[in-house]
């Protein structure tokens, strides 16, 4: 997994994100430290409202802190413009979510392409699409539209185009939250493989089944982390003991 020499691909010191709603101040994050290093799989979990989706959102350069400090990729990302933010994101970071958000009238190739197209990378977009499909197992399934493949099928495209421009971080939000247990253990499979060739994910879950897929897990309640388990391999997460907390 990482060097303890290394620098973590993902850095947070004292990150506060609050809201205004009407007159009231709403703290959504209330002082983060995280750290994530080159390889790692770590595994956020918490009730609704606790400040995951928050938290997943400024690390993805979605959205900007109120306070503290974010690192990504070693740069600190209070410093970019948002053109510099962008081009960061773009080339460090791929999204995986729950809705797979794939264009319904464009194949699996396509969509997969897409985002090299925006990059203006139009030249070998297909033949790099290609080669990711290949990687998550769709080979066979490249001409076909989304309403013909399977749930699993579809989150394997969403995740091959996240991976086509070879990011080294992959933000996951519930990714198998609309397919069965069977096909959501293969993607987490998956991501585990995209863990080990040197990837680090990040993924938000409700599903006590899939922490054991990752090296660790943290707990989040009322925009503060409240614990942290090691998670994979050796002791697993357990509703108990994060109750016993």
């Amino acid at each position: 997994m990482n060097n303890e020499s290394d620098y973590p691909v993902i850095y947070t010191e004292a990150l506060t994100r609050t809201y205004k709603i009407g007159s009231n101040q709403v703290a959504a994050l209330r002082g983060i430290d995280l750290s994530i290093y080159r390889g790692e799989f770590v595994a956020l979990m918490g009730a609704s409202g606790s400040g995951k989706s928050t938290l997943l959102h400024l690390l993805g350069c979605l959205d900007n802190p109120t306070s503290g400090k974010y690192l990504l990729e070693n740069q600190d990302v209070s410093t970019l413009s948002a053109g510099q933010l962008a081009n960061l994101r773009n080339q460090h970071i791929g999204f995986v979510f729950q809705s797979f958000n794939l264009l319904p009238q464009m194949t699996a190739l396509n969509n997969v392409a897409l985002p090299l197209q925006y990059r203006q990378q139009a030249n070998d977009s297909k033949a790099r699409a290609m080669e990711v499909l290949k990687r998550v197992g769709l080979a066979e399934r490249i001409h076909h539209l989304p309403n013909e493949l399977s749930g699993g099928e579809c989150q394997r495209v969403a995740i091959a185009r996240a991976l086509v421009v070879d990011p080294g971080i992959l933000l996951a939000d519930e990714p198998t939250g609309n397919l069965d247990s069977h096909t959501g253990i293969e993607i987490m499979q998956l991501l585990v493989e995209l863990s080990e060739e040197g990837r680090s994910i990040f993924m938000v879950t409700h599903d006590w089944q899939l922490v054991r897929f990752a090296h660790r897990c943290l707990f989040m309640r009322d925009g503060q982390f409240v614990q942290s388990l090691n998670a994979y391999p050796g002791a697993h997460c357990t509703r108990r003991q994060y109750e016993r907390n």
